[in-house]
């Protein structure tokens, strides 16, 4: 496990699939004690937080999903923080330089926190849901749209 970057993405090979679903099965088996055997036979039971992380990656996995594994208080680059809320570097510095997202220096470096990240992430994508649900409100009290013909659209 030496030289293991959290931040990096694993995605399963085709090949894996198979085994993925089975393991997802296995592992939403209501009240399943699951335990790890290593290879000389000593067992160990997994933690219930460690089995509850492992089931979420599993169920990514198994819709073909990559996964990282980050730290909550990890702190991050500007390219990092930019490319986790899909924008531009310079976007999330203007984000940044506006007060959106709190951040550190260090030297002339930007630093931003994972769970500052996710925090912004979270609010921004709460306002697009409320913007969004607004707006088809709007329209169908105007008559531009209306659930029937949402239906005919898809």
């Amino acid at each position: 496990m030496s030289g293991l970057n959290l931040s990096e993405s694993v995605m399963a090979k085709e090949q894996e699939t198979p085994s993925i679903r089975r393991l997802e099965r296995i592992l939403t088996i209501e009240g399943s004690q699951a335990k790890l055997v290593a290879t000389n036979g000593e067992e160990i039971l997994i933690p219930k937080s460690i089995y509850q992380v492992l089931r979420q990656v599993v169920h990514a996995m198994a819709l073909g999903q990559a996964i990282s594994i980050v730290p909550q208080n990890r702190e991050m680059t500007t390219q990092e923080a930019a490319e986790v809320l899909n924008v531009s570097r310079p976007y999330l510095i203007k984000l940044l330089e506006q007060g959106e997202i709190p951040y550190t220096k260090v030297g002339s470096h930007r630093r931003v926190r994972f769970e500052d990240l996710m925090k912004y992430k979270q609010q921004r994508d709460t306002k697009r849901r409320e913007g969004l649900k607004e707006l088809t409100h709007f329209l169908q009290d105007e008559g531009f749209y209306d659930e029937e013909s949402s239906k005919l659209d898809q």
